[in-house]
């Protein structure tokens, strides 16, 4: 095994001191996210397709449960001459569901969200074809025979689903395909609901896990891709249009808050009953596949005593945001729909929790508008439905933009961000995680929504290094270097790893105590040299690169220690960076956040 100082020159000058320049850079983002962005405009057009089917599908099926006709125009059960036959209705939906679930595939239960948060952090961002078929079957047989839920939560999963499947025909990295997958997710909800904004904001706070334009770029092109789409399919937006408000004030910006506070500990409430009913159907001593079942004869009979709770109830968001809905007799709504939802969900069928919010938090402000002395019915619904939203689904920007696009009312964007804001902070003191994230820590997964910049990328190398490395001629014996270490001689016992320098004290190799333990047990052990034993192809680092470079180094080239060079000279040893000295990274930002003093 010969130095090779000159490979090992020629490397370092070509490799990491270029790594070291594009380090610095503001971004990591290279020319991929093209091509990630021309995919993303099929994965958009996909979703555009899906999100039209689904809804051709409930609205196919909701004429025949409920009026026996064949149509697909878009029409609400509330109507419905069924008399008390209407509780069979759901039910049925219901067994039809449950054998899909079972004898299909059991991910097609549930609300789409947890699903597609599972499959981006657990399952390599994959999902399997029959999902992206099942789920919105199931979503439609769900919503088109009553259920009390929106398209938006099956419309995130299914889309997600498409880009996954799409993303897979390709050679991608996990990162590549959580890309396409959260791009078709939120394309499918501005398809939907036209709010191609809040679909971007909604996969930045939830469904990312990151902000880089990496991601963002591609995702923000199948919105917009969706958005344009739309239009000829289903129409243009806004869904719920209404008159414009006028510029808030003060005040009302203080009842925002107040009104935020009431949705942040009603989000708190409805959490706690979804998960309370699921914790009884646990008990049930039935197959799951008949909960959804027993789940709908609750709907049915919601639907008998107040027939507004049936069907994702857009006309009931509607009648809130144009104030037609006011006072105490909406008190009754917001308790059948929280209650039926609830149960429903809690049974394991398949539909959205978006639109459900959106009327329980419309209703809660529409109850409220007669004591609030300023404002009207329609502008606190407004301000209810994107508080409850807020709060529930601990996303305030989605909702506050959200909430702008249903409706085009771009004056209150004042009061509807000072309602999230005041909603999110209640849940987030008093609820450990969300109606979104409980689902996955019951299955065993925690997640953490808490996004802030690795402290490796702003600590550089040289605030963390040793700047007095072990080093050794590179001529020494391995039974010298053998003997100093056995006498605990300071000079080489600094680390694990020894620096080799040549005889003009330039970097020429590496050993550890490992290779020498290794080179002594090899015959004519005596006469082999540190250079001979240690590693000459070595990697480095500058002092002067993020720690982050570094450890991406270290992982990839699995090696557990770095010498440091200078950028312009990579054989002018200045320093050592080990394990010690990336924790000390990690202790500073602890001391940051823990250590309290004064100054």
């Amino acid at each position: 095994m010969g130095l090779q100082v000159a490979d090992f020159n020629a490397a370092a000058t070509s490799g990491p001191a270029r790594q070291s320049r594009a380090a610095l850079a503001d971004f990591r983002t290279d020319r991929r996210v093209l091509l990630l962005s021309a995919m993303a405009v099929v994965v958009g057009g996909l979703a555009s397709a899906v999100a039209y089917i689904l809804l051709w599908l409930i609205a196919g099926i909701t004429n025949l449960a409920f009026y026996h006709r064949f149509s697909a125009l878009p029409t609400q059960p509330q109507g419905h001459h069924l008399g008390y036959w209407v509780i069979a209705v759901p039910i049925i939906g219901a067994l039809i569901i449950g054998l899909m679930a079972r004898f299909g595939s059991d991910k097609i239960r549930g609300h789409g969200i947890p699903e597609a948060l599972e499959a981006i952090l657990l399952g390599r961002s994959k999902i399997q074809p029959r999902v992206a078929i099942l789920k919105p079957l199931s979503a439609a047989i769900s919503i088109g025979t009553g259920g009390p839920f929106g398209a938006e939560g099956p419309i995130i999963m299914t889309g997600g689903a498409f880009g996954s499947l799409f993303a897979q025909q390709f050679h991608l990295s996990s990162a590549e395909r959580k890309t396409l997958l959260v791009a078709g997710a939120a394309a499918g909800m501005s398809a939907v609901f036209a709010t191609p904004v809040a679909a971007l904001l909604l996969a930045v706070e939830l469904l990312l896990f990151e902000w880089k334009p990496r991601s963002f770029i591609p995702v923000a092109v199948a919105c917009i891709v969706a958005s344009v789409m739309r239009v000829p399919l289903l129409g243009a937006g806004p869904i719920f249009p209404v008159h414009g408000h006028d510029p808030v004030s003060a005040n009302q910006l203080a009842y925002a808050a107040c009104l935020g506070v009431l949705a942040g500990f009603g989000s708190g409430l409805l959490t706690l009953l979804v998960y309370a009913c699921e914790d009884l159907f646990q008990k049930l001593p039935l197959h799951w596949m008949w909960w959804p079942a027993i789940g709908a004869v609750f709907i049915g009979v919601g639907g008998v005593l107040e027939p507004r709770v049936l069907g994702v109830g857009y006309d009931t968001i509607h009648a809130l945001l144009r104030g037609e809905l006011v006072g105490p007799p909406v008190a009754g709504l917001v308790l059948a729909k929280a209650l039926v939802w609830a149960i429903a969900l809690g049974s394991g069928t398949s539909g959205g929790v978006l639109a459900p919010l959106l009327i329980m938090g419309g209703a809660l402000g529409a109850f409220l508008a007669p004591w609030i002395p300023c404002g009207d019915a329609g502008m606190w619904a407004t301000v209810g439905m994107a508080a409850m939203m807020g709060g529930t689904m601990r996303s305030p920007l989605t909702a506050m933009v959200f909430a702008v696009e249903l409706t085009h009312d771009f004056n209150l964007f004042g009061p509807l961000l000072v309602t999230s804001i005041s909603a999110l902070g209640v849940t987030v003191l008093l609820m450990r995680r969300s109606i979104l994230t409980e689902k996955l820590a019951r299955r065993g997964h925690h997640i953490t929504r808490e996004y802030s910049i690795d402290p490796f990328e702003l600590v550089r190398v040289g605030d963390v290094m040793d700047t007095q490395p072990a080093k050794i001629p590179a001529a020494m014996k391995v039974t010298e270097l053998s003997s100093q270490l056995a006498r605990g001689e300071p000079e080489v016992n600094r680390h694990q790893a020894i620096l080799l320098m040549d005889e003009h004290q330039h970097l020429a190799g590496i050993i550890t105590r490992g290779d020498v333990i290794r080179a002594l047990g090899k015959p004519g052990a005596e006469k082999l040299t540190v250079a001979e034993a240690g590693s000459t192809e070595l990697v480095v680092t500058h002092p002067d690169e993020p720690l982050r470079a570094a450890l991406d180094r270290m992982l990839r080239d699995d090696v557990g220690r770095l010498p440091v060079v200078e950028s312009s000279h990579p054989k002018r040893v200045v320093g050592y960076l080990g394990r010690a000295a990336i924790l000390s990274a990690r202790l500073r930002l602890h001391e940051e956040e823990n250590l309290r003093a004064k100054g």
